[in-house]
């Protein structure tokens, strides 16, 4: 069976909207325009407009970091869902490891973020993982449950075409360590088995389950064969059009 891959890149708070539109440009120009990879880059804020104009028509979707729950108000500094949508935004990362580490975002935070998105017709991208602290205390798949369980609360089977989840173990993340593809496997599969127990078979298999943490040209291969890896939410690596490129190249292989 063809499997439908998911690469993203977030480029976290890096690139000026010029030198995005830019990147986002080299990346339309390089991606084969029959792939059988589903692509995106998740630009700043500020570069959302310069980079949906350079991607509009083409292989690739775009995405952001981040949005506010509420629909509108007073809520200086936020973003919300249909000002996404106005700029033909088509995922939004939620949830994020470091949006939990320095802005405090809870699980119930991260469950009204991706309500809010999944009624306004945007594709979150749930992030889950545990610290280097909580893998040496063996609490990797509580913490794990906790977070599918609390951020994926009152949703069902209806958005599973709709919505991704992301493992990114925080101590792989900038830090030059990966998890080996077994270890990340492992943990996806235990996820898959989550999405199982709250939504069915059914709807669990269609959830993509990205792996995030540190995925590069050098191990993409080995990730995404396995089973349970759907793609890869992607750091540095997305910050250069050709080591970008060479990941949806090894999704693109997989997926043959």
């Amino acid at each position: 069976m063809t499997r439908n891959y998911l690469i993203a890149g977030n480029w976290k708070m890096n690139l000026t909207a010029t030198e995005s539109a830019a990147l986002a440009k080299e990346v339309v120009q390089l991606v084969s325009q029959n792939s059988s990879v589903d692509i995106c880059v998740s630009p700043t804020f500020t570069a959302l407009d310069a980079v949906s104009r350079m991607v509009n028509g083409s292989q690739v979707s775009l995405g952001a970091q981040n949005m506010h729950q509420e629909v509108s108000g007073a809520y200086t500094g936020e973003i919300s869902a249909s000002m996404l949508e106005s700029l033909e935004v088509d995922y939004v990362i939620l949830g994020h490891s470091e949006r939990r580490e320095y802005f405090g975002e809870t699980d119930s935070l991260v469950n009204q973020k991706t309500v809010a998105a999944l009624q306004a017709g945007l594709k979150p991208i749930v992030c889950v993982g545990e610290t280097l602290e909580q893998r040496e205390a063996d609490q990797t798949i509580a913490v794990i449950q906790s977070q599918v369980e609390g951020g994926l609360a009152s949703l069902g089977a209806d958005c599973a075409d709709s919505l991704v989840i992301a493992y990114e173990p925080v101590w792989a993340i900038g830090t030059g360590k990966t998890a080996t593809p077994e270890m990340a496997e492992a943990v996806h599969a235990e996820i898959r088995a989550m999405l199982t127990g709250l939504m069915g078979e059914s709807a669990a298999q269609k959830i993509r389950i990205l792996y995030g943490g540190s995925m590069k040209p050098e191990n993409a291969d080995e990730l995404l064969a396995q089973a349970n890896i759907d793609g890869g939410l992607i750091g540095g690596a997305a910050l250069k059009a050709d080591s970008f490129i060479s990941l949806i190249d090894s999704a693109a292989k997989q997926s043959n």
